[in-house]
Parts: structure tokens; C-alpha cells; sequence
């Protein structure tokens, strides 16, 4: 019996069906299932019955130089790179629209080219025009980047070919079209298609390919998720339209620390790297006032102190409302639950409101004890002592667990003046950098010490 062919693919999640269906059952997305074309036909029941050629073999004490690497002159960037620039590397940078991802990558280009780099932009998006008035407005007109406006996937690798650039940013990957795949751009085939051949290209040729790539609304990079698996690293740009801090954070680097962040702030002028962001995310931070708690975090190898804001406010007749901006609303009703159950401090009847300053994400539990902290100072009214950081991890029985690295916590927060740290018990501080440690084992002792109360 034939297998079926699945010609119908969920143009939001890559599943693949063998006849039309309103809804897709892997991702529950309606109206997303188009037919195309596939690829190939494939090998079929047909075997290999050629020899190949024998591959060479290596053991693993096989000692081989770290990939050169060619620094762009901007230390945030290089920093979420691991390093610099990797030659014959496949870059998929992703952000909503407006972010600034264009802004951020004719930056980038400037700075490869005046480092010595042939640097090629190929924009899908704009005309060549719109990419050189932008350059103007960013002072960067002088920069020795050739500029493309194309998106016939075929043309843009025989260019390549002819040119042999050291960096090629293609923006983006979701207008590229190729003639071999009977579907739109931007469906999944072409994404597929697209990176595929930008990816051969960067390691058959030596070039770096830089993609940037669209992202659905729940913040994922549109296509399917092969395409981050096809590429070197992974990189998302992060940031609310309202605050003028841009968090570039890498999620994935085969050569480079995985989590790293880089930080800018919009100017008018582009986008200005931010070398110190604990101080510039404090900066707008006045006297201690009740629901404010300082946590001091670690993004990727870079210590971060960021302030966490809540607001408890009596709900209207009906069920509360818990609101949260910046961090996991899932883990805040673990910690109301836990302050509830192991601490006897109600929150039902009340609305709860959770922000974390400056428009960053976290995600880590560290956060656990400054969430905490920042929903009980507005609770009872009363602001946390001044000058005082809180980090740590909340389990379900209401315990303290150690969370690592805290030296370089705390060491972070004593270049930035503060002098006291409320931390769980058990963790090896090291140099605590000039503080006064408040160790705590439970969240229980925790309220009691420090509101009173428990």
C-alpha cells in the first residue's frame, strides 16, 4: 500500500498532513494548513547501492585551534557572540517588528567593514534607498558595505559566489523566494528552502551569514523549527516599544556561552551600547518605597541587578486579577501559593500587579525571594531596608535553596553602592564585596525578620 503524501503543511508550526484540515492538531492554530509542493520526492523504496567515499575519523583527544575570530569594534555584540565574529557561521537573529533588528545589523555591518571585513546587505524588505537613508541618519554612509535589494534566492547566491563577502546579513530570511519550492515566500517551505542554501553557502564558502527572522505573537521566530536547529546561533531581540533599553540575548551559540545578553539603549542617533546596565536600569530608581525590591541577577556570565515592582490593591466584587510584565506568571502563583500555604499571608480578594523596571525578562528562579520580598513590602506597606539586594530560590515547602553564581552577585552589587544582601543560607558566598549578608534558611524566617510578621 502507497504511503500518503503529506502535501499540507501548518504554515505556523511545520506539521504536515495528507489532506486539508481547519485546525492543526499539533499546534491548535486555525486556518494555517496551505498545501505545497514538497521538496523532493525522496529516494523512495529505492536502496543506495553505490559506495560513497570514506570519511575521515578522529579520535577525541584530537586538539584543534579555537575558530578565529574577528571583533566588531562593539563589545555588546561581541559579547553575545561569544567572542567576535566566527567565520563560515550561520547567525539567525530574531525580534518583533520595530524593535530595531535592522537598525542593530547596519550598525553590525559598519563596524565588520571599518574592522577590515568584506560586508554584503541584502534587503528583502526595503529598497536600497530606504536601507542608505537610514544609514545617513545613523552616520554610517561612509562605511564600505555594499548594498542589495533582492529576493530571488538564486540570484542573491550567484552574487554571492562572484563577490565571496566575509559577512553576508540578510534581512529577511521570510521575503526570500526559491524557485525550486511552489509556495509562497514566507511559508514553510520557502523558510526551509532559504536557510538551507544561506547555511551551505556559509560553510561551503567560508562566509558568515547573518538571517534575521520574523516572530509570531507568541515571541517564537516564524517557520519551522528547523531553522534554528540548521544555524550556529541564535539570537533575539528583546525589548518594550515604551522603554529605550534593547536586550540582544543569545539562546543558542555552538561558540559562545549560551544566555548572554547585550544591552542598548535607543537613541536618536541608533542604538548606543550600555557597558554598565545594572546602573542604567537604577538609574530612574528613587528612595526605597513599599513594593520595590533590587534583585541581583546572572544573564548568561554577566551579573545584572534589576528592580522588581509590585502593586497589591483590594479587588471589586469578582474573581482578582494578577497581572505580571517581565517575568513568568505561572512561577507567581507558585509564590502566592507558597506564601499562603507556608506563611498563613493571604492574597485572595486582592489584585496583584508584577513589573520588572527597564522592559528585561527573567527568567531564572533566583528571582524567587526578590518576587517575594516585592509582594509583601506592598502588602504590608512597608518598603525593604535601603541599599539591600535579594536573590534565591523558593521551594514548595516554603525552603530556601542556594542559587549560584553569588559572588559575583554580590560583587556586582557592591560596585553599585549597595551594602546589605538578603540571601538563602548554604550558598558559598566567596567575596561577599564589602556586604552585610542576612543568610536565611526558610521563607517563614524570612517574614518574620525582615516585615515582622509570620
Amino acid at each position: 500500500m502507497a504511503k500518503p503524501v503529506l502535501n499540507f503543511i501548518c504554515q505556523s508550526c511545520g506539521a504536515a498532513y495528507s489532506k486539508w484540515s481547519g485546525r492543526c492538531d499539533a499546534c491548535g492554530q486555525w486556518n494555517t494548513i496551505h498545501e505545497e509542493k514538497p521538496l523532493s520526492q525522496g529516494p523512495g523504496a529505492k536502496a543506495l547501492k553505490t559506495r560513497g567515499r570514506a570519511v575521515p575519523l578522529s579520535d577525541l583527544s584530537s586538539k584543534e585551534a579555537p575558530p578565529p575570530r574577528t571583533a566588531s569594534g562593539m563589545p555588546e555584540l561581541d559579547r553575545v557572540l561569544g567572542g567576535g565574529l566566527v567565520p563560515a557561521s550561520a547567525i539567525l537573529v530574531g525580534g518583533d517588528p520595530g524593535i530595531g533588528k535592522s537598525t542593530l545589523l547596519l550598525q553590525a555591518a559598519a563596524s565588520f567593514a571599518n574592522a577590515g571585513l568584506k560586508v554584503i546587505y541584502v534587503s528583502g524588505e526595503e529598497a536600497s534607498a530606504q536601507v542608505r537613508l537610514r544609514a545617513q541618519r545613523l552616520g554610517l554612509e561612509q562605511a564600505a558595505v555594499k548594498l542589495a535589494a533582492e529576493t530571488a534566492l538564486r540570484d542573491i547566491l550567484t552574487t554571492l559566489d562572484e563577490e565571496r563577502p566575509d559577512l553576508v546579513i540578510v534581512d529577511s530570511i521570510q521575503t526570500m523566494w526559491a524557485d525550486t519550492v511552489d509556495s509562497a515566500p514566507g511559508s514553510v517551505g520557502q523558510v526551509r528552502a532559504a536557510a538551507h542554501e544561506l547555511t551551505r553557502f556559509a560553510k561551503t564558502r567560508g562566509s558568515a551569514v547573518v538571517m534575521v527572522g520574523h516572530v509570531t505573537k507568541d515571541g517564537q521566530i516564524a517557520g519551522p523549527r528547523v531553522v534554528e536547529h540548521m544555524v550556529d546561533t541564535v539570537l533575539y531581540f528583546e525589548g518594550e516599544r515604551g522603554h529605550q533599553f534593547r536586550i540582544l540575548r543569545s539562546v543558542k551559540n555552538r561558540f559562545g556561552p549560551a544566555d548572554e545578553i547585550g544591552v542598548f539603549e535607543m537613541t536618536g542617533a541608533g542604538l548606543a551600547q550600555v557597558a554598565n546596565p545594572s546602573a542604567l536600569f537604577l538609574s530612574e530608581r528613587g528612595s526605597p518605597a513599599p513594593g520595590s525590591a533590587v534583585f541581583a541577577g546572572i544573564e548568561g556570565t554577566r551579573p545584572v541587578l534589576i528592580e522588581f515592582q509590585a502593586l497589591v490593591a483590594p479587588a471589586p466584587a469578582g474573581q482578582a486579577r494578577r497581572s505580571v510584565v517581565g517575568w513568568d506568571g505561572g512561577r507567581l502563583a507558585m509564590i502566592l501559593a507558597v506564601l499562603e500555604s507556608r506563611c498563613g499571608i493571604p492574597f485572595a480578594g486582592l489584585d496583584v500587579y508584577l513589573n520588572v523596571a527597564g522592559g528585561m525578562k527573567i527568567s531564572e528562579p533566583a528571582a524567587d525571594l526578590a518576587v517575594a520580598a516585592a509582594l509583601l513590602s506592598a502588602r504590608e506597606d512597608a518598603a525593604l531596608p535601603a541599599e539591600t539586594v535579594v536573590f534565591g530560590e523558593i521551594s514548595l515547602s516554603g525552603a530556601l535553596r542556594p542559587v549560584g553564581p553569588m559572588e559575583n552577585r554580590l560583587k556586582e552589587a557592591g560596585k553599585l553602592g549597595f551594602s546589605s544582601a538578603i540571601l538563602p543560607r548554604g550558598g558559598k558566598a566567596g567575596n561577599a564585596g564589602g556586604l552585610a549578608l542576612q543568610p536565611m534558611g526558610d521563607l517563614t524566617t524570612f517574614v518574620g525578620d525582615v516585615f515582622g510578621a509570620g
